[in-house]
């Protein structure tokens, strides 16, 4: 019997997973390709997108995991989702799992062993997107340019939770992907190449990429049949278990949903969102927004000082109008007063930062 292979996209908050994937249904060719989108946030803003791509219904089938990070939710959300994915097999040629930018691939590969699935799945590979001037690649970045310092000082020489995640979705990957290779120059592309390569397993590609197109043919029929693997992709977060260190990767990471009926000044809103940015540890900002007098949604995506919007479709007859807005943040919350604070476990700080666009 033939296995359903599954692609695995992985990679941080912001990277261009979506719109990978999105390009990926664009580009089937007639392959029926399943999607199962894991969501950071109230607002099911990828999930949304990539329902709305050029592929119809009886081409691709979308389950959503709003769940956070899938990772941990393995058995509770994972196996139920795959389950009901292969009552429909028949009709499957091909599973692509978004994860979300707060999970690790490697539980997912171990769970395709479980001896309900493996009988009918393969892991084709696992795709590790690296965004060129996102966050975390420029931790990476910035800690091997202060080595000598991180050696002389004991508090740094343990990794960050943002830093081990991306450790761990790299050395899990049978594909990395740079994004967004526009926007850095020859010599920093070099140096993000230098570093992934040291970090990823050996032998593993490393592609660039722009907005998020690439063939297919690269993409899908890779074969790495990743789960028979699983030993040899290290994990830090599985090492730190084994010695008893029981944190969770996203305890700081909070999101908060941002809401108002209507967004009259785009440029205003999206000045005030880099303020926002500017006063927290804000690592991505995405929703859509209700323009006045205009019949099309609006999206809009933010990483770091980075944003971008377009018109996606019209407002749906039965849509409720009004701009919601996905805040993805280290120790973030939201005040009565619809502003966004911050907070620190070792000393109190906050700031408040207000927002209305009713006018």
């Amino acid at each position: 019997m033939n296995k359903i292979p599954i692609t695995i996209v992985t990679g941080f908050l912001g990277v261009g997973k979506t719109t990978l994937v999105h390009n990926m249904l664009k580009n089937a060719n007639g392959k029926r390709i399943a999607v199962l989108v894991n969501e950071f946030g109230e607002v099911d803003v990828d999930g949304q997108l990539i329902a709305s791509s050029e592929c119809g219904d009886e081409d691709c089938n979308l389950v959503q995991l709003p769940n956070g990070c899938i990772c941990c939710t393995v058995q509770e959300e994972f196996l139920p989702s795959m389950l009901q994915l292969l009552e429909r097999k028949e009709e499957i040629d091909h599973i692509v799992i978004e994860t979300s930018g707060l999970s690790m691939p490697k539980p997912l590969v171990k769970a395709v062993n479980w001896p309900d699935l493996k009988p009918h799945i393969t892991i084709d590979s696992v795709i590790t997107v690296v965004d060129a001037v996102g966050i975390a690649t420029g931790e990476i970045c910035d800690r091997e340019r202060v080595q000598a310092q991180r050696l002389a000082d004991d508090t740094l020489d343990h990794e960050t939770p943002i830093e081990e995640l991306f450790l761990d979705q790299l050395s899990c990957a049978d594909l990395v992907l740079v994004s967004k290779r526009d926007l850095v120059d020859d010599e920093n592309f070099s140096t993000i190449t230098k570093i992934v390569t040291e970090k990823a397993r050996s032998n593993t590609k490393i592609v660039p990429i722009v907005k998020g197109e690439l063939d297919n043919v690269i993409l899908l029929g890779i074969g790495a049949s990743a789960e028979d693997d699983v030993d040899n992709r290290h994990s830090i977060h599985e090492e730190h278990h084994k010695q008893g260190h029981h944190h969770h990767h996203n305890d700081d990471i909070k999101t908060v949903l941002l809401e108002y009926p209507e967004t009259a000044d785009i440029k205003g809103l999206v000045n005030d969102l880099k303020a926002l940015v500017e006063q927290h540890e804000i690592y991505r900002i995405k929703g859509f927004v209700n323009i006045p007098n205009k019949s099309m949604r609006m999206v809009l995506q933010g990483v770091g000082a980075r944003f971008d919007y377009y018109f996606e479709r019209p407002w749906g007859a039965n849509e409720a109008r009004k701009t919601s807005l996905v805040v993805i943040g280290k120790n973030i919350e939201l005040t009565d007063d619809n502003e966004i604070k911050s907070h620190s476990h070792h000393h109190d700080h906050e700031h408040g930062h207000s927002h209305s666009y009713s006018h």
